[in-house]
């Protein structure tokens, strides 16, 4: 039987002792960069695999953090979800996904799985029909590092990560009117999700800014789908006076709108101009190409994972130590608004 090398195999190579090799190998501040590095070598050299069930145990730690989000159908949650990986491979950390498909209860079940599997911490995108947070509490209550990003909850005092939608639906609208459309229509999100809530701020902050008065029959709801895009721009088209262009919460309420005007072959963006928010990957290759809001998604999937490592490596409460990251959005023009040349 092949011998298994150890930690006192590295220390005999080294002329060390255990407790240091082990103090090195778990990157230990009080071990010097080139202390470690001679460690990390011998260990390579001797084929050390390090046996993480009993290290965890030792140490009270998984390295393992979950993740729920609420569905990977996006191009924005496949991204963010890239950004946590790259991050959490930086810090040590594996990664545990649950999706909550927008549903409350699955959002429970995933918490209750990964605190089964002990993790570290979690990550959290609110599923769109969760209005009680109570579940979250629990959590906190327990004192599990939890940390939310894109959708959060501002009254339970955690951490965050987030694009600024406010300013984000502000650059979309503004760049509508800058492209010379004046009755623009708006499709919402789910107003209990804060991100949806700013957005349609958002717009009516544009409208304000440039003194044009808003008007609620110009705002229809929207539930995050192509459906809800198309039922919007039939909604409309309905009315005695239709809007020359339209401003989505979602791409995917965009695309919705833009498929039922090239169904009734009305000019985007001559007659009617279209924006979106997300800058999903469909949205440059549909025609005519979807202008957007980009979230900077990879990049909130970093910051959120990083953050949420300092917290659990500092054991910081988060009473005391409430931090909230806001990304700058792009505005990405594309055919469906241009006007202007």
């Amino acid at each position: 039987m092949q011998h298994k090398t150890t930690i006192a195999d590295i220390a005999r190579e080294l002329n060390t002792t255990p407790a240091t090799v082990s103090r090195a190998l778990s990157n230990h501040p009080g071990i010097s960069e080139r202390t470690k590095r001679s460690v990390q070598q011998a260990a390579s050299r001797l084929n050390y695999k390090r046996d993480r069930i009993a290290s965890s145990l030792r140490s009270g730690k998984t390295h393992l953090i979950g993740v729920i989000i609420p569905g990977t159908e996006t191009n924005f949650s496949g991204s963010v979800i890239h950004g946590i990986e790259n991050a959490a491979r930086k810090k040590g950390y594996n990664i545990l996904l649950h999706q909550s498909n927008e549903s409350r209860e699955q959002e429970e079940k995933g918490l209750e799985a990964f605190l089964s599997a002990r993790v570290d911490g979690i990550l959290i995108s609110i599923a769109k029909d969760t209005i009680d947070y109570s579940h979250f509490s629990e959590l906190k209550e327990r004192g599990t590092p939890i940390l939310f990003f894109d959708r959060i909850a501002d009254d339970l005092g955690v951490s965050s990560v987030v694009i600024d939608d406010y300013k984000g639906a502000f650059l979309a609208t503004e760049h509508l009117i800058e492209q010379g459309y004046k009755r623009i229509a708006h499709i919402s999100g789910p107003q209990e999700l804060k991100n949806f809530y700013d957005r349609l701020r958002g717009y009516l902050g544009a409208l304000q800014a440039h003194k044009i008065r808003s008007d609620s029959s110009l705002i229809i709801n929207g539930n995050i789908s192509i459906e809800s895009g198309k039922e919007a721009a039939l909604h409309f088209l309905s009315m005695s006076r239709t809007p020359d262009a339209v401003f989505a919460s979602d791409d995917f309420a965009a695309l919705g709108v833009i498929n039922e005007l090239k169904e009734r072959k009305i000019k985007i963006p001559e007659e009617i101009g279209v924006a979106g928010f997300a800058n999903e990957l469909f949205g440059k290759h549909i025609t005519p190409s979807l202008t957007t809001v980009d979230q900077q998604s990879i990049k909130m999937g970093e910051s959120a994972l990083e953050l949420l490592a300092d917290k659990i490596e500092s054991k910081g409460t988060e009473k005391n130590n409430i931090q909230k990251i806001i990304l700058e959005p792009l505005l990405v023009c594309r055919e469906s608004s241009a006007r202007k040349k």
